[in-house]
């Protein structure tokens, strides 16, 4: 272990906990103290994901089912907000945050904590910020809200504070169009957000909701993308694994193998729906091993 990583190891075990994070350990104390013993640590991996987003929970589940078949502890870390988690990589408390958006999303965490994250290489392209509505809408811009906030009780309805999504809303997208005097930002968490989008949707009701592709709820809900004139959510971009400065040096190995992921929509798709829907939570494990039986060229592109 280089000397830098040793140091941010060494000061940030009270950090999670001071941020509020809660972890969650994939597998039994037991074998975990086994494969330190036999291993000197150095089989150990901890990802890091916000739960309610699934790209990163889906992800980390296809990860710790690859890595533990290669002989790896793994343990998923579970946090409610970027920043801490960003913070928990760049101390070197998480290893990996297995599906980062470095580019435009999470931009700004990446231009902070830069100098202590190490880009493992992206899985999936063409990942997008959006704003949507039911398929029953007559709204087809973002611009169309223009004059229309007693139509939404005033509100937009978004997800985690912490979120880039919630930034660029707030920054950029209300400004851009003139909606920052008569519409508030809800800010709450992915969760509350799409019980209010399946409370409208089957009520049949007007709502606007921030989204993102890839995202299961795209297909689950009756919605549509508005489109973004002024570009105001910013381009398309990429999923990353991001990892603590270092990690490539320490596990080669399982570097090398996060690089060579690539996953298309229809695999994307597959793997969160199983995760999400078809399995859910507790059952992540088995729907893992469902997708890749489904997609065993992915496996062996992964083990080269």
């Amino acid at each position: 272990m280089n000397s830098k990583r040793a140091l941010r190891r060494a000061v940030a075990t009270a950090s999670l906990l001071t941020l509020g994070a809660m972890a969650t350990a994939c597998g039994s104390d037991d074998a975990s103290d086994d494969a330190s013993a036999s291993s000197g640590g150095d089989k150990n991996i901890t990802l890091g994901i916000i739960p309610s987003w699934t790209d990163g929970l889906s992800a980390a589940h296809l990860w710790k089912n690859v890595l533990e078949d290669e002989g790896y502890t793994v343990e998923i870390t579970e946090i409610s907000e970027a920043a801490p988690l960003y913070t928990g990589v760049a101390n070197g408390d998480i290893d990996i945050y297995p599906s980062a958006w470095p580019q435009v999303t999470h931009a700004a965490y990446m231009d902070q904590f830069g100098d202590d994250l190490e880009d493992l290489g992206a899985y999936y392209e063409g990942a997008k910020l959006t704003f949507a509505v039911p398929e029953y809408s007559d709204l087809e811009s973002i611009a169309d809200l223009q004059g229309k906030a007693s139509e939404y009780d005033g509100k937009i309805i978004g997800i985690e504070p912490g979120a880039g999504l919630t930034k660029v809303t707030k920054e950029s997208v209300m400004p851009a169009y003139g909606l920052d005097e008569d519409f508030e930002l809800v800010e709450s968490s992915t969760t509350a957000m799409l019980a209010e989008l399946r409370k409208a949707t089957d009520a049949e009701q007007p709502i606007v909701v921030t989204l993102w592709k890839p995202f299961w709820a795209n297909s689950e809900f009756p919605v549509k993308d508005l489109e973004d004139p002024e570009g105001a959510l910013g381009e398309a971009e990429t999923l990353n694994a991001i990892a603590t400065e270092g990690f490539s040096e320490e596990h080669p190995e399982v570097a090398e193998m996060i690089s060579r992921l690539s996953l298309d929509d229809d695999q994307y798709g597959s793997l969160e729906n199983l995760v999400v829907n078809e399995f859910g939570e507790g059952r992540e494990d088995e729907a893992v091993e469902a997708w890749l039986e489904e997609n065993p060229d992915v496996l062996e592109a992964l083990k080269g």
